[in-house]
């Protein structure tokens, strides 16, 4: 599976460049949490995965990123092993979309949470146009790297907003077969 392009591109001032997104949505605007509680008790992980990037995206907290990363490795794939392996290739197929480390030029935090929504939900529904379990993690894991090594580039909301994440989930230990 490829990863779709639609020949289009934007560009940041850094120099890194991704696809355009005009027309997808805004989902790093979304009330994550509320999105995650409406999808209801058989989609539990994803609830979980989505208070987690929101309460990064407001706490500015990378240990709620990572817990993120970590259900959403135990819900997409068989062990983290092949998670990483998986992700390996979508780095491979970004090098031979673009070059092999646009990303490490600096890409706006809201965009790769934008990006991890919308993948995370295309997954979800069943869209299998491209891998969408890989952008996920991927993008997961470009908003931890960005906000650790280009803090410049974090335009998420202020850290004074820090809504109490109530979802008390057991971490997710294995691949469910709830989406």
């Amino acid at each position: 599976m490829e990863l779709k392009d639609s020949g289009e591109r934007r560009s940041f001032e850094t120099g890194a460049v991704r696809d355009k997104a005009d027309g997808k949505g805004r989902c790093d605007l979304l009330p994550l949490w509320e999105i995650g509680a409406v999808l209801g008790p058989e989609k539990r992980a994803a609830h979980k995965i989505l208070c987690g990037i929101e309460q990064f995206q407001r706490t500015s907290d990378t240990t709620w990123i990572q817990a993120a990363i970590k259900d959403a490795i135990y819900l997409f794939f068989p062990n983290p092993e092949t998670a990483i392996l998986e992700l390996a290739i979508h780095y491979e197929d970004g090098g031979r979309k673009y070059d092999d480390r646009n990303w490490e030029k600096g890409i706006p935090l809201h965009v790769y949470i934008d990006s991890a929504v919308r993948h995370l939900l295309k997954h979800l529904r069943g869209d299998t146009d491209e891998p969408h379990h890989r952008a996920l993690l991927w993008n997961l894991f470009g908003a931890w790297w960005t906000f650790t090594n280009h803090p410049e580039l974090n335009d998420m909301p202020t850290p004074e907003y820090k809504k109490p994440c109530v979802v008390k989930f057991e971490p997710v230990t294995q691949i469910s077969d709830e989406h």
